[in-house]
């Protein structure tokens, strides 16, 4: 597994101390972080991703994790992201956006048509499918990124009024994914905190 962290360049001792304590599995490879700083997020993934994808060691491990500056997993959750994505090609940990009233960013209910990205709040303890995931602590696998059915380098993107559409670079990305036949699934039994560096909160 590699993973990366899209960065602004300053990042928590809260958020370090919780990656720091991320348990790592036996006998398997885990590179990184691999920060991607000073560029726009939905970027600094597509370039994350080409960095790996074009380093003859790094594109042959088998999952890439994302894992953004402001998200502090529990220990064990990379390992029960490895226990639940069998069956999906994507498998993120549970957050809330920021603040008083907020959201889980699982997205949609694929058995719900249209396609939609209507935030869903998943069972305590279980895998459920989604649609899409924000991008604070996923895993995904590497082979996906190698579909040449994406334009290559293109993956993330954030999309504004201007051009029609209002869309994050995740949801952009699982959009596509989804029509391609891509699977996903929150695991709520992977707690991540949403850290608010303005408030000093881990939500």
């Amino acid at each position: 597994t590699v993973i990366i962290c899209p960065t602004r360049g300053m990042i928590s001792a809260r958020v370090v101390q919780a990656w720091q304590g991320l348990a790592r599995p036996m006998n398997q490879k885990v590179f990184g972080p691999i920060f991607m700083q000073g560029m726009e997020v939905g970027e600094a993934y597509n370039e994350g991703i080409k960095v790996i994808l074009e380093n003859p060691d790094m594109s042959t491990f088998k999952f890439i994790c994302t894992l953004e500056e402001d998200n502090a997993p529990q220990p064990d959750g990379l390992l029960r992201l490895y226990e639940s994505i069998d069956d999906y090609d994507v498998v993120g940990g549970l957050y809330w956006t920021k603040g008083e009233g907020g959201q889980p960013m699982a997205y949609g209910n694929p058995n719900q048509k249209p396609l939609n990205f209507i935030p869903q709040i998943p069972q305590p303890d279980t895998v459920t499918p989604v649609n899409g995931l924000g991008m604070g602590f996923n895993l995904f696998r590497t082979e996906m990124f190698k579909d040449k059915r994406f334009e290559y380098g293109k993956w993330f993107k954030t999309l504004n009024a201007e051009e029609g559409k209002t869309y994050t670079q995740d949801l952009y990305f699982f959009e596509k994914a989804v029509g391609l036949g891509y699977k996903m699934a929150v695991d709520s039994r992977v707690k991540v905190g949403h850290y608010d560096y303005a408030s000093d909160t881990m939500w």
